[in-house]
């Protein structure tokens, strides 16, 4: 991560692998290695839990390490993915939260990048998806209104075109 720069870079992935554990692994495809610009709001977060991180370990006794995973156990070592999913699942329920994968929080966020009006070649970059099929067939979701806002957007050009033939 570079704060500084507001960008992640996803370089590495985590994966269990029957018998050996955790691994560190190079992300599935050449396109899942990417770089994210990150809004102001996620970088301020990052940047407090960053703080904390380093105060905790610094009073465990335990040196900073710049390279450190951003989710991870003291020692650095990284929490493993279904830690993560597990958490968040009951802190959505302890929240009272309808039912939401952590995973369908990437949906979301396509869809409605989608629906900002954000360049589908974007949203895929962001994604690391290896095409733009793939944003567009399996994360872009209609959204309410979506198709409304499509018929008004063609009432639109079809009274700028009689205006235009006159």
């Amino acid at each position: 991560m570079d704060l500084k720069g507001q960008t992640l870079s996803v370089r590495q992935s985590i994966v269990r692998i029957t018998g050996e554990g955790l691994k560190v692994v190079v992300p599935k495809t050449a396109k899942s290695q990417r770089l994210v610009t990150l809004p102001s709001s996620v970088v301020a977060l990052l940047s407090a839990l960053k703080a904390t991180q380093k105060d905790v370990l610094e009073s465990l006794g335990i040196p900073w390490n710049e390279c450190r995973f951003v989710l991870s156990h003291a020692d650095g070592i990284p929490f493993h993915p279904d830690t993560v999913t597990h958490s968040f699942a009951r802190i959505r329920r302890e929240a009272g939260l309808p039912h939401v994968r952590l995973h369908d929080l990437r949906h979301s966020h396509a869809s409605l990048m989608l629906a900002a009006g954000v360049h589908p070649k974007i949203v895929s970059e962001r994604l690391g998806h290896s095409s733009v099929m793939i944003t567009m067939d399996v994360y872009s979701h209609v959204l309410p209104g979506l198709q409304e806002a499509a018929a008004e957007a063609f009432e639109r050009l079809m009274s700028m075109e009689e205006q235009y033939s006159r």
